[in-house]
């Protein structure tokens, strides 16, 4: 009688805990499978698109390792192996394959904990936009991973007094997988991608719109060389190469100039914007204060721009708020030139011609930022410096030498 109630009791905490993290084990796996279909098909996904926070986070760097390996295909290769291994962690099983599968999921606990929150903290503060499919993840994996260590350190009620796995070797297994997940972050800040851009192409609609001697440009509207800059005062990407520009226009011996196209990632100025993110809400407000401050003095505008991309504080960059820009823009021109300036109907014309040229550089659904066109090509860069940049233009641009 004692060794048949002692398998139901067993049996009734089974359900509990096979089914629900079953059901995030899969969860995980199917959210990974949608981001590795996005990496090799190069389409876009829902919620992912035209430059949105989600699109700049896969199409970054940081979305694969060595330049290779999608880290969602890692994802899908854990998450597959964990349920494999959750077949067996059962009573039906034989102790000796319970013993190692629970093995096998407390290293991958650990390294699913590990890599989640490296992931956090390069969306935090690396690249500045968060991933609501990436975050959905690496929760739902830090609660699978959770649910497991906690069910081989705490045992239920009714289970046999003998333990399956030491706590010593609990924590062992978990650090294990701790280990691997800082071995796969050091290989990401170690290994440079060979091409530092993460899309590029090219587009017979792209057409001369613009007049250079009237457009915000940094360098002369002269110059033989004119490359167009899309950006938007809410990118961080946008923030870290507005500072290599004016070293890239020196090296060239000022031929070569940067004309400002504001293309905000937001369907308030930009129709081709599918989504409103909260990343990009202020973005349209910012670009008109910014015009504004173009077409009442132009050396305040170069004053202006610097400020929206300089470090307020702390060790990140902050976009600045619409209170905080329009402030500074009376500041820097006065009251009256601003509001005279910021009516002025040129503004929505010049943001309507900077968005069509957005549109006609959509490709696949990818219509990311900063991006720079010369001629029919364009690219969406990621350079780490000056030098980088400089590559970028000549090989991908084809923009002469200097």
């Amino acid at each position: 009688m004692t060794d048949y109630i002692k398998p139901v009791r067993i049996k009734q905490n089974w359900p509990w805990w096979g089914w629900v993290p079953t059901i995030l084990n899969i969860s995980a796996l199917i959210l990974s499978l949608i981001m590795s279909w996005h990496y090799l098909t190069g389409g876009s996904i829902a919620g992912c698109g035209g430059g949105s926070p989600c699109e700049q986070v896969l199409s970054s760097r940081w979305s694969v390792i060595a330049g290779i390996l999608p880290v969602s295909g890692l994802a899908v290769g854990t998450y597959l192996a964990m349920f494999v291994c959750s077949l067996y962690i059962g009573p039906a099983s034989e102790i000796s394959i319970r013993r190692l599968a629970w093995s096998v999921l407390l290293i991958m606990s650990g390294s699913i904990t590990g890599s989640a929150l490296w992931f956090i903290i390069l969306q935090k503060w690396v690249i500045g936009a968060f991933c609501p499919y990436c975050m959905a993840t690496h929760l739902t994996g830090l609660l699978l991973s959770f649910l497991i260590i906690r069910k081989v350190t705490f045992k239920s009620e009714g289970e046999p007094a003998e333990r399956l796995i030491r706590p010593a070797t609990v924590t062992g297994l978990v650090i294990s997988g701790l280990v691997l997940a800082a071995i796969m972050a050091v290989s990401q800040i170690s290994f440079k991608p060979r091409a530092a851009i993460y899309e590029n192409g090219e587009s017979k609609e792209i057409v001369s719109l613009i007049d250079y001697s009237s457009s915000p440009i940094i360098g002369s509207p002269d110059a033989p060389y004119i490359v167009t800059l899309l950006f938007d005062y809410q990118c961080s990407h946008c923030q870290k190469l507005h500072f290599m520009l004016e070293e890239v226009i020196r090296h060239y011996n000022n031929k070569l100039s940067f004309v400002l196209c504001p293309a905000p990632l937001s369907n308030k100025c930009n129709p081709y914007i599918p989504l409103e993110s909260g990343a990009s809400t202020n973005s349209c407000d910012l670009v008109r204060i910014a015009l504004a401050v173009w077409l009442a003095d132009r050396e305040a505008f170069h004053s202006l721009e610097n400020w929206m991309f300089t470090y307020e504080s702390g060790s990140y960059w902050l976009p600045r708020s619409p209170e905080a820009a329009r402030e500074k823009a009376i500041d820097l021109i006065g009251l009256k030139k601003f509001e005279a300036a910021f009516n002025d109907p040129w503004i929505d014309n010049y943001l309507q011609i900077s968005t069509q040229i957005y549109g006609k550089t959509i490709q696949n659904g990818t219509g990311g930022i900063p991006k720079m066109i010369f001629g029919q090509r364009w690219v969406i860069p990621q350079p780490y410096n000056a030098n980088d940049l400089i590559k970028i233009l000549q090989e991908s641009l084809a923009v002469p030498g200097s």
